[in-house]
């Protein structure tokens, strides 16, 4: 799965400057971009990492092909909706937010495009003991281990990549074997052996 992304930042808002009062300007600032994600036929690992809206899958994930399947992981059973054209998803209840992950399923290649905002400040993703989906928070590709990724000796990360699974062993005080670097826009498998949270703060000022 080949992924492009173009965070575009934009300076909204200003502090009021009169000629009585000489402050300097002062900025908010939001960016706002799309990532292309180039997907095979058949299963690929995906993740959003731009905030739209309440990230519904009707949100997220529009103009593809009628009869992409979405596939998440809830823990203990895999929670499935279906695209219907002039219809959208047919359960409107799924999401996928930053730091969460899940399989589409595609009968041919197709392209989707993400549009969103890029989170910003202090971001949390708890990530369980045993088996879950997760992804960066952000669009950035790095290692995990630069990314803040909390791991234990014996936890493992499993990518999904030209339809084969790709697995990473952390190993306290020499990382992973191999590096596991997720793609931007793209999703993986955790084990770990207890519950941890994923803590980063991030600017696109930094």
């Amino acid at each position: 799965m080949r992924t492009k992304a173009l965070i575009l930042t934009a300076a909204l808002g200003a502090a009021g400057v009169t000629a009585s009062l000489a402050q300097d300007p002062v900025y908010s600032v939001n960016a706002v971009g799309y990532i292309n994600l180039d997907l095979p036929a058949g299963f690929a690992l995906i993740a959003n990492q731009l905030n739209n809206g309440g990230n519904t899958l009707d949100e997220v994930i529009t103009g593809v092909a009628t009869g992409t399947t979405f596939t998440q992981f809830d823990g203990s059973t895999f929670v499935e909706s279906l695209f219907i054209e002039g219809f959208g998803w047919d359960n409107k209840t799924l999401t996928l937010a930053p730091g969460q992950a899940a399989y589409i399923n595609s009968a041919a290649a197709q392209q989707v495009t993400l549009v969103g905002e890029v989170p910003q400040g202090e971001l949390t993703v708890e990530v369980p003991a045993g088996l879950s989906m997760a992804s960066s928070a952000v669009p950035q590709s790095a290692s995990l281990v630069d990314l803040g990724f909390p791991a234990s000796t014996g936890d493992s990360i499993t990518f999904m990549r030209n339809g084969a699974f790709e697995e990473s062993l952390f190993i306290e005080g020499l990382g992973y074997t191999p590096d596991a670097v997720p793609a931007v826009g793209e999703g993986f498998w955790v084990n770990k052996g207890a519950a941890a949270t994923w803590t980063r703060n991030f600017s696109v000022n930094e």
